[in-house]
């Protein structure tokens, strides 16, 4: 019975040490926007690049974001795929500072989906205090697909609520 028992809790420490980390997708994309807030990106680096997009995004969120790059926010060359948004959506802005005092922290799964909450300061290099020490709030959906977590939606939160980059795009859609 020892031997049975000492199995069993080896095979559950086992799946614990190997089941995937719900905030990782969430941590790839935070740490290339604060790269691309750094000021010493030489590239913006897209977080909806191809590579990213498949691999850190739910297959319905690469559906939708495909559908809605069909209405660029801005010209882009024929052929080429459009930024449906015009602004980096984790920010929620077109400018800002270098990102500083970033914090991950999901929450337990509810229905198979984990909100990881991002928290950081936007404007910490702006002379007015009380912008200086705004904290933005973003928070993902994150599921399990195919194994592994990806980000099924981005909300932004605000004096309204939160809204829904899904939402969005699917406003974007629809031409609203």
């Amino acid at each position: 019975m020892r031997k049975f028992l000492l199995a069993t809790a080896a095979i559950l420490i086992a799946t614990t040490a190997f089941a995937a980390d719900p905030a990782e997708p969430v941590k790839k994309v935070m740490d290339i926007t604060v790269k691309n807030w750094s000021g010493e990106a030489d590239d913006w680096k897209y977080i909806f690049d191809e590579d990213l997009l498949t691999t850190l995004f739910s297959k319905g969120f690469v559906a939708q974001y495909r559908e809605a790059s069909k209405k660029p926010a801005s010209d882009v060359e024929s052929g080429d795929k459009g930024d449906p948004f015009g602004y980096d959506v984790v920010t929620n802005s077109q400018d800002g500072c270098p990102l500083q005092d970033v914090t991950i922290t999901p929450a337990a799964p509810k229905d198979g989906v984990t909100d990881v909450t991002v928290k950081f300061k936007l404007w910490a290099c702006m002379d007015e205090a009380e912008m200086k020490a705004t904290v933005d709030q973003v928070n993902f959906d994150v599921i399990e697909e195919d194994g592994r977590p990806v980000i099924n939606d981005i909300h932004r939160v605000g004096d309204e609520g939160r809204d829904s980059l899904l939402q969005e795009m699917t406003n974007i859609i629809k031409g609203e």
